[in-house]
């Protein structure tokens, strides 16, 4: 029996998969101190209901996605508008060297991934599926960049890099706060930071500001303009990208174009707002319709490359991020807040500082760079990181 859904009914249906995970997150402990977001939460138990309609042949969904990529490229382009180069340099350069360090981080991820593919027999683009396309990248990026694998000939790289991303969430929480505790313990490291202090971005407005419609407009012509401009690096290139990479490149053109003008205001609380709805919307669509029957031929490499990731992310932030930063009680939390969004998002970085500070002492400096760094400029980096590769090995 085949259940078929038009475009409508398919974004009733995200709709109560979001509401679904809401609910389940809101009562299971477990699920909100690991910062699993909610569509990741529903999307899995709606996937695992059509994967028993499949295991028993007995019912099938058909979805229309039309409106998967545009919440994708929306979601993309509010995140284009979050790249200001004046935030960024106004950090100082601790924040220039942590960015620099993620940057290494992506590469090793990407390079692991691959190698490992290739170990087992995979497609490479396999493997990039558990680099740092789910892991620096999370659900957002995973769901993004594997349709294109796909297409590309990887099969079975949707579900491959959500379930991956899903286990990042999971890990870079887990490992965060013990190697966090280690490296305080053993190098008898103290808290400098007396008080708390709340870093806001002097280009945001106060939230109670009517400009969502503005704030839309803004994102609907960034993403107009972002067609072109894709269009323009596939023709100078003759490479691949990522449909929404042109969008991210015109919403940080218009954001750092316009920063210094009074003129024309950028309303970037509201875009962030509309950016969260997006994601949500796409990762629910992405989710409910994972084919998880493909992983099965997958399991062992599966969890073989995953492990790996799990531990390269925790040598590299005992290490490399600990070391880069300065080796003192705020590099610490920064390591720790490094395992968070190295294999999961921002979120979890903070959730693993806030554990971490709360037993050991603030840290000022480390609640300032991991988000800047995690938030509003990796994702640039890593997008093009992983189209480099995705080209090498397509």
């Amino acid at each position: 029996m085949t259940i078929s859904f038009d475009i409508i009914q398919t974004i009733a249906v995200a709709v109560m998969v979001l509401y679904l995970g809401n609910f389940i997150r809101n009562k299971i402990h477990f699920l909100e101190r690991f910062c699993i977001p909610a569509p990741v939460i529903g999307g899995i138990i709606f996937s695992i209901i059509v994967l028993i309609g499949y295991m028993t042949n007995y019912y099938h969904f058909e979805f229309d996605t039309a409106l998967q990529s545009v919440f994708m490229t929306a979601f993309f382009t509010t995140i284009g508008f979050s790249a200001s180069l004046k935030v960024l340099k106004e950090g100082g350069i601790k924040v220039f060297i942590f960015l620099a360090v993620v940057i290494v981080l992506v590469i090793l991820q990407d390079i692991l991934g691959i190698s490992l593919a290739k170990l087992f027999g995979l497609n490479p683009l396999i493997g990039l599926s558990t680099g740092s396309v789910p892991m620096v990248g999370g659900h957002g990026t995973a769901g993004a960049f594997a349709p294109v694998f796909e297409d590309l000939g990887a099969s079975g790289a949707v579900t491959v890099a959500m379930a991956s991303a899903t286990f990042g969430l999971i890990a870079g929480s887990m490992i965060g706060g013990p190697l966090g505790k280690r490296l305080v313990e053993k190098n008898d490291l103290r808290s400098t930071d007396t008080e708390r202090i709340v870093i806001v971005d002097s280009s945001q407005e106060d939230s109670s500001d009517s400009k969502f419609a503005q704030a839309a407009y803004q994102i609907i012509i960034a993403m107009g303009i972002g067609t072109v401009i894709s269009k323009i690096l596939v023709l100078v290139t003759g490479q691949t990208f990522p449909e929404y990479l042109g969008a991210m490149f015109a919403a940080a053109i218009i954001r750092n174009a316009t920063e210094s003008s009074s003129k024309f205001d950028i309303h970037i609380d509201k875009i962030e707002t509309i950016g969260n709805f997006c994601l949500s919307m796409f990762l629910a669509m992405a989710l409910m319709t994972l084919k998880l029957w493909e992983l099965a031929d997958l399991a062992l490499p599966l969890l073989v490359m995953l492990g790996a990731q799990t531990i390269l992310m925790a040598i590299f932030a005992y290490y490399v991020t600990f070391s880069a930063m300065g080796k003192d009680y705020d590099a610490a939390v920064i390591a720790c807040g490094n395992c968070g969004f190295g294999m999961g998002a921002t979120p979890n970085a903070m959730a693993n500082m806030q554990a971490m500070t709360s037993k050991f002492g603030y840290s000022k400096k480390a609640f300032f760079i991991v988000p800047l760094v995690g938030s509003l400029f990796i994702d640039f980096v890593n997008t093009t990181i992983i189209t480099i590769f995705m080209n090498m090995f397509s």
